[in-house]
């Protein structure tokens, strides 16, 4: 299509890896571009970036659902109706049923502030990963693109950025070194899967090599 994929983001919090999508969406970095943002919190900033960029912005808290599977089918059915290519989960706070990750094989990304699979799984978010980092006393931490899979970050690695943990870092401190390279490496995922680069391959992911334009004739 002309104007590239089509990108449903799934966020919760303040949308800081929304804002870098959408940053590279509108740099033209990436062959496409954000047609809806949805959120489980109707407060979350996300929605406001949303907003304020003209993007649909949907808050459906998944309190006001029965079931997780019942939450899941709504978000399917939301982003279905945008005819969504790619759903990238930016701090989604929920975990996604297999139902979900079924209709979007090879199609989900997510971000993870640690180097898989180091510090991953149910429960690790945010701050208790970064605290976990440190107690652990482990030299580098950094953060992990993967294709989102059944296993709570547990699918195949698409990118990893590395930073070092120092014997100063607070779980704050890690945290904020660690976002700067997460907006960094989020879009440069999203626009290797726009340009048709990302070959999954059983537990692993092949980054193909860019193409070469074409030659214009004389």
């Amino acid at each position: 299509m002309s104007d590239g994929i089509r990108i449903g983001v799934l966020a919760s919090g303040s949308g800081t890896n929304l804002q870098a999508i959408m940053d590279g969406c509108s740099r033209g970095e990436i062959r496409g571009r954000v047609v809806v943002v949805i959120s489980n919190n109707p407060k979350a900033r996300a929605l406001d970036r949303a907003r304020l960029a003209g993007i649909p912005a949907v808050a459906m808290h998944h309190r006001a659902f029965p079931d997780r599977d019942t939450f899941d089918a709504k978000l399917v059915e939301i982003l279905h109706s945008y005819e969504v290519d790619l759903v990238c989960l930016a701090g989604f706070m929920r975990v996604l049923g297999p139902s979900f990750i079924r209709q979007f094989p090879d199609r989900i990304m997510n971000i993870h502030p640690a180097l898989l699979p180091a510090f991953g799984g149910l429960g690790m978010f945010g701050d208790r990963v970064h605290q976990m980092v440190l107690d652990s006393g482990v030299r580098f931490s950094g953060c992990t693109i993967h294709f989102a899979n059944e296993a709570p970050d547990g699918g195949p690695i698409i990118l990893q950025a590395v930073v070092p943990v120092l014997d100063t870092d607070t779980a704050q401190s890690l945290a904020e070194r660690i976002l700067v390279e997460e907006h960094r490496l989020y879009p440069e995922a999203v626009k290797l899967f726009a340009e048709g680069r990302l070959r999954v391959e059983g537990r692993r992911v092949r980054i193909l090599p860019a193409r070469e334009p074409l030659a214009v004739a004389e």
